[in-house]
């Protein structure tokens, strides 16, 4: 790997050396290192187009790395994971994605993700997505993640993209059985004439299943938002979506909620905030000696950490 791909490596994945444990790290369209371990099982698919990753019944305690890198402009591709984690498992996952795009051609990457989660287990997936170069030709990511989650399972979802990326759609669909739960944290900046959309589908189809799915975002320059959320309550459950968000310059948001109660005792609960920063909180802090622009760089750290 290239001091570039090093770079793009360390911002979605924190990694300056190869991981412990189970990986696949992928580079302008081609794996450059994988290593399985006794209980993670990496595989690629018959066709090259992904990786098939099985995990153990009863693993704990384990570490999955799967970022992607792409330095060369122009290049675009669509990659199909398919995660198959065991019964009483708990693991975390690090995938991601960065591009670097010196050149006129868009370059692009598409990732499908989708996880059949066993029955009472528990799964940390972080997904960060960053973008970077000078050159005229766009950072497109296109990420969808797919999810089911058996009986009693749990899963919590870190989503953060927050610089460099000049159009993207998040697509993320989740059925739950009983007594499992979804946890989504999104976080998101654009900036420039970005544009980022964010659709969540999530089927609440056991009873005593629970979804709490959140996003905090800043909208900056010309740039557009769009969150859309939908929640389909089955059976009795427990669901709820917020869209938390900073508006500035001559951005766009927009919030989509939809609540599903197909069952007498479905709970379901939207809440949208949408709005730009206080006068009286960049004041209080000029206060403390920062600048205007200090200030407002503040109070945007800390609401998108």
């Amino acid at each position: 790997m290239d001091e570039i791909q090093k770079k793009l490596l360390f911002e979605v994945a924190d990694l300056h050396v190869v991981p412990e444990g189970a990986y696949n790290i992928r580079a302008n369209g081609r794996s450059v290192g994988r290593n399985s371990t006794a209980n993670i099982d990496i595989s690629p698919k018959p066709d090259g187009n992904g990786l098939n990753i099985r995990v153990k019944d009863g693993t704990k305690k384990q570490s999955l790395h799967i970022p992607v890198v792409l330095s060369k402009s122009g290049l675009k591709e669509t990659v199909y994971n398919d995660f198959y984690i065991g019964d009483d498992c708990d693991i975390v996952v690090i995938a991601g994605c960065g591009i670097d795009n010196c050149g006129v051609q868009d370059s692009e990457h598409d990732g499908i993700h989708r996880f059949f989660v066993g029955k009472n287990s528990k799964i940390k997936y972080v997904e960060k997505h960053y973008g970077s170069g000078d050159g005229s030709g766009k950072r497109i990511l296109n990420p969808v993640t797919e999810v089911s989650l058996n009986e009693g399972s749990f899963m919590e979802m870190e989503t953060v993209q927050i610089k460099g990326v000049d159009s993207t759609v998040r697509e993320t669909k989740a059925v739950l059985a009983a007594h499992s739960k979804l946890l989504v944290r999104e976080r998101l900046m654009t900036h420039g004439s970005q544009s980022a959309v964010s659709v969540y589908d999530v089927e609440l189809n056991g009873e005593g299943s629970d979804a709490d799915v959140i996003s905090r975002s800043v909208a900056r320059d010309n740039s557009f938002q769009k969150f859309d959320a939908k929640i389909a309550g089955n059976a009795p459950c427990a669901g709820h979506s917020e869209c938390d968000a900073i508006i500035m310059d001559n951005a766009r948001i927009s919030a989509i909620p939809r609540l599903d109660a197909n069952n007498v005792d479905a709970a379901l609960i939207h809440e949208a905030a949408i709005g730009k920063i206080a006068g009286e909180q960049i004041t209080k802090l000029m206060t403390l000696g920062l600048t205007e622009k200090e200030a407002e760089e503040q109070i945007i750290n800390g609401f998108l950490s």
